[in-house]
């Protein structure tokens, strides 16, 4: 917990000196000519993973507008479309906004549509995943440090056994960049230490999808032959512990997670679920507000930057990495509780009063 609050508090004083030496230059008008206001567009990818709306879309929006009152946010979701993402570009472009925050649906296919904003001369921020195209900044957590978390942590809830223990693997969707670096992430802790029985691509991220996987996994393998899940994210968890209840397994396997969602938590305070990965969406927000008003303004993104990555196209981007953190039951009041994420009242409902008392969340 020390090194993610030293790391973040370094991503947040760089952020914060950026814009103070930013308001001492020129700002306030948009790249794409004119003197009107700055407009934002932000754009999400979906409404399944329940952090986008929740978390990050209103953080995003209050850091934005507390750094540049006089700019206007333009906010739409994709719902998981790619194809309706590209027409969320193409209207944003062709309102000649002053800059996107874009979470893509899927990095690939959004390329074009980035270079379309280039050429536009309206900069794009790759936000928690890595856009293809001409992007002028990125924000984003570790994602190949997430997989290895969730793969440490797997590791440690199966124990020692008198066998290698089989696991069944639901990833993300391939499409997204992260998914394939949580995935990366997670096979360099667990390759040569289990056996895969399953392992399963999960299309936009659903969770009656990994519900219906796991139900097939739970037939190839077994009842009694899963030691463990790696589940990607929350929402993925959450369909494989129903299809593994629905089967009678018992006890559930570990299962990890990502995200940290409210759902989860309680989860894992029920021994439900082993683990999360919580990535704290303020400084990601904040970073990726900071970096909009920024590129809105016309002014230079590398102030910002904690790093750099190399997108497909070879060019060199200025980004902000942070650093995640694994939480189980013995760490949710470290964590979640004191980063003020949840109060104790939010996660233990009644039928949680006695687990959450074993936890030391009173």
């Amino acid at each position: 917990m020390e090194a993610w609050t030293r790391d973040a508090a370094l991503a947040l004083t760089a952020v914060s000196t950026a814009l103070a030496l930013a308001a001492c230059g020129q700002g306030g008008q948009s790249p794409s000519g004119g003197g009107n206001a700055p407009e934002i567009g932000l754009l999400l990818p979906d409404a399944t993973t329940a952090r986008w709306e929740t978390q990050d879309r209103p953080l995003l929006e209050k850091k934005i507008r507390e750094l540049c009152h006089e700019c206007t946010v333009e906010h739409a979701n994709a719902k998981g479309d790619v194809a309706v993402q590209q027409e969320q570009m193409d209207s944003l472009i062709t309102k000649r906004v002053s800059a996107i925050v874009l979470v893509a649906v899927d990095a690939r296919s959004l390329g074009t549509a980035v270079r379309k904003a280039d050429n536009a001369h309206i900069p794009v921020i790759a936000y928690d995943r890595l856009a293809e195209g001409p992007i002028s900044g990125y924000v984003s957590f570790d994602g190949q440090e997430v997989g290895r978390l969730q793969g440490t942590a797997l590791l440690q809830a199966m124990g020692t056994r008198g066998h290698t223990p089989q696991i069944v693997m639901m990833n993300g969707d391939p499409s997204d960049p992260n998914a394939v670096a949580f995935k990366q992430g997670a096979l360099s802790v667990l390759s040569g230490k289990v056996r895969i029985g399953e392992s399963y691509d999960t299309l936009q991220w659903r969770a009656e999808t990994a519900n219906t996987n796991m139900s097939g996994a739970i037939s190839a393998l077994g009842v009694d032959h899963i030691d463990g899940v790696y589940a990607a994210n929350d929402g993925l968890a959450a369909g494989s512990i129903a299809a593994l209840k629905a089967n009678k397994v018992h006890p559930l396997p570990p299962v990890t997670g990502q995200d940290a969602e409210l759902a989860a938590v309680r989860r894992i305070i029920a021994g439900d679920q082993y683990m999360t990965v919580y990535k704290s969406f303020k400084p990601e927000a904040s970073a990726g507000g900071a970096m909009a008003v920024a590129a809105a303004r016309g002014q230079s993104l590398a102030r910002f930057a904690t790093g750099k990555v190399t997108p497909r196209d070879g060019r060199t981007v200025p980004a902000v990495l942070l650093t995640p953190v694994s939480v189980t039951a013995a760490n949710v009041e470290d964590t979640l509780v004191k980063e003020g994420v949840y109060t104790t009242r939010q996660i233990c409902t009644p039928q949680l009063g006695d687990a959450c008392r074993k936890a030391g969340l009173t």
